[in-house]
């Protein structure tokens, strides 16, 4: 079975590899694609991409005029090969753990009729590159938050779902997912980790603002959505804490 994952990367020549490295070490549980587009990067991100290509062609690279991360993420959309039975993605900065995707296919082999596994993470402000896990000092907090990389997809329903709303500047991950539930797919939430995301002054997410602005807009437009179509279901409540905060700063 062929399962495409998509990655867009602007301005992540620091931490490409690592990410990629995650997946590559994840060869054995399917044929793997990665989609890498390249949003217009000023930095050695897609030289990066470009040196580990060389020993493994199941990399693609795609290059783009900086457009944002909606059209970057439909952009890897449009490049899906035709018998990709499985769709992912994985943030430039983040780690995909050693068998998640061993273990999330097996939950689709045993339930024929599975959409969607959505998985937990972890969130950590240091990563061991080498280990591709959190360092020895590094604060951690494990949940079931909103990311498309804990999520594994049938591809009737990324097709279903169709492309991420491009008028989004952040939060186009909250509002696909949450169109994504919308159409109430048979899914399973699954208690493994799935990501180390990887908290650095970089995120996006950092920016405080416009990421409430753009969540609480996500979900305004999901509220319309349902009210004007009945027969979209509400989306089910799935955020949980699996570990304490402690001193964390969300």
């Amino acid at each position: 079975m062929k399962l495409s994952v998509i990655m867009p990367v602007y301005n992540r020549e620091r931490y490409v590899v690592p990410a990629l490295r995650s997946l590559l070490r994840q060869r054995d549980a399917a044929d793997l694609d990665i989609i890498v587009v390249d949003d217009g990067s000023t930095d050695g991100s897609a030289e990066a991409v470009r040196s580990m290509m060389v020993e493994s062609p199941c990399i693609r690279l795609f290059r783009q005029e900086n457009m944002g991360v909606a059209r970057t993420r439909n952009a890897g959309l449009r490049q899906l090969p035709a018998d990709a039975e499985f769709v992912s993605f994985l943030d430039s900065d983040d780690i995909s753990l050693a068998g998640r995707f061993k273990t999330d296919l097996a939950r689709f082999g045993a339930s024929p009729g599975l959409e969607l596994t959505y998985s937990l993470m972890t969130l950590a402000d240091r990563i061991d590159d080498e280990r591709l896990e959190p360092a020895v000092d590094s604060r951690t907090v494990t949940l079931r938050g909103i990311s498309l990389s804990t999520a594994l997809f049938r591809r009737s329903l990324v097709e279903r779902t169709g492309q991420f709303d491009e008028e989004f500047e952040q939060s186009e991950d909250t509002d696909y997912l949450l169109r994504v539930f919308e159409t109430g797919p048979n899914y399973e939430l699954l208690d493994t980790v799935a990501i180390y995301y990887r908290r650095h002054a970089g995120n996006v997410t950092r920016e405080h603002s416009g990421r409430v602005r753009n969540h609480l807009r996500a979900i305004h437009k999901s509220m319309r959505r349902r009210k004007a179509d009945p027969s979209l279901r509400e989306v089910p409540g799935i955020f949980e804490l699996k570990s304490p905060l402690n001193d964390w700063q969300m």
